[in-house]
Order: structure tokens, then sequence, then C-alpha cells
């Protein structure tokens, strides 16, 4: 389930896909299995339905693993990336993938390098700092670290967080802290919007479609810190950056530069 986009490109994913019936479900991945073995395939691909109603439609097949595979490893307990090199060396697969069902339910968000305030405009800079939350039922996938350089000549994505639970309500729950739990600094993140997407009624199954955020959220600013707490963390950051050069080079730099909204 990726139906929460903007301008199409995915912003959040999970599995198993919320609002259909097992029925239904049931049919999409007879349809998938059988696009499949008609065209001989060999080897991992995603393929793509649209969903209207109870009517579901083929979108495209992609002929690789996508962006989201890390949703239905938690939830089937498998690595696909694993079962592609198997595949290419000639072992085959495991007999007991047929009909696996999944346990749990998992969710996705993409850290892409956007400031989802300005049109999602392509945010750049150097990452100051780094910090990735370490919590039960989290999984990190990221491609970069503390000092790397964010340009506008490549992908906007800096990373994943996959939160897997026993059902979607922790699921959810566990994404939530785990945003706020994380801290990246020297550029904007699409992290705050995320956040909010999933505490939103637009995230209920079956009310969301793929241009809500466009529809819904394109006048979305970050939530403003209140003067008070702007006021401690001042006089926080004077306590520190007083101690001396060298702890002053271990303040993050958020600290130098608040600029009166909550950036994570």
């Amino acid at each position: 389930e990726c139906t929460l986009q903007r301008r199409h490109q995915k912003l959040i994913e999970e599995s198993p896909a919320p609002s259909l019936s097992k029925s239904l479900r049931s049919e999409i991945h007879d349809a998938a299995g059988r696009l499949a073995r008609q065209l001989s395939y060999r080897g991992a691909g995603t393929v793509e339905f649209l969903l209207d109603g109870e009517d579901f439609y083929f979108l495209e097949m992609n002929t690789r693993l996508q962006v989201e595979h890390p949703v239905t490893e938690q939830v089937h307990g498998i690595d696909l990336v694993e079962l592609q090199w198997r595949v290419a060396i000639g072992e085959g697969l495991p007999t007991d993938l047929d009909g696996a069902i999944p346990n749990g339910h998992a969710i996705e968000v993409r850290v892409n390098a956007e400031d989802p305030g300005a049109g999602f405009l392509p945010s750049v800079g150097v990452i100051r700092h780094c910090l990735w939350p370490q919590m039960e039922g989290i999984r990190i996938d990221s491609g970069v670290r503390q000092g790397d350089r964010v340009t506008h000549h490549y992908d906007p994505m800096l990373a994943k967080i996959i939160a897997h639970g026993s059902d979607r309500q922790q699921a959810t729950r566990r994404l939530v802290e785990a945003i706020d739990a994380t801290l990246i600094s020297g550029v904007r993140t699409s992290l705050p919007l995320c956040r909010e997407l999933l505490l939103s009624d637009e995230f209920e199954p079956g009310v969301a479609h793929t241009t809500s955020v466009e529809q819904n959220w394109s006048q979305w600013q970050a939530p403003q810190l209140g003067e008070d707490w702007l006021q401690v963390l001042r006089i926080a950051a004077r306590q520190l950056l007083g101690r001396g050069k060298q702890e002053h080079d271990s303040v993050p730099g958020c600290w130098q530069r608040l600029p009166g909204r909550v950036w994570p």
C-alpha cells in the first residue's frame, strides 16, 4: 500500500494493505502471479496495481526490488535481497514461500532531503548530525552519515525508517516514536510532514488517495516551537557554548541556528 504520495513519489508505504478484503487481496496476488508465470519471469519483481473501489487495474511491473521492499521483508520474515541472489546463482527459491501469511504489520517512511513547507523543494547542504533511533521493532535503511554533502544532482532520499508491530496501530505508534527520536541537522527533511500524516485522518484505511497530499496538505507548515521552549533552548545553548571550544564543536548545529520550527 503506497497511496500517500506527492507528485507520484511515495512518502509512506505499508504491508499488508489495510483497505483490502481477504478475497480482493487474494485476487490481486493471483493476478500478479499469473503475469509472472505467463512471462516466464525469473528474479525479483514488483507488480503494481491501481485500486478503484473493488476494481483493480494493472499499472506496471518493475523488474527489480523497490524502495518499499523492507515492509514485505518485515511481515514475512524473509530477505528479498538474499532470495534474489539465490535465484541468480541457480539455487532456486524455498518451497514454503507460496501462501505465506503476513505476521503483523509494517510501515515505512522515506526520509527525503526536501522542504515540505516549500512545495518539496530540494534541501541541500552538509549533514552536520545524523542520529537514528535504536528501538524495538524499528529498522533503519540509510545511505548517508554525518558529514555527507547532499546535492541536487541525486535522488533526495537519505534513508528509510521501517516500523514493525503486531498490528497497524502498534506499527504506527512505533514509527511516530522513532521519528521523534531521529535527529538530522544541516538539511530539512520530509519527516515532520510524514509524522503528521501518520497521525491524521488521511491515514485511515480507505480515506487517502494518490493526490491527498497535494489537495489537503499543500499549505502545510512545520509545527512552531512556543516562545517558552525557545527561551529554554537559548539558555541551554549559551551554557553549552560557554564551556570552551572543544565542547563548542560537539554542539549540534541546530542549537546555534534554531529557525523557530521543529525540524528532525
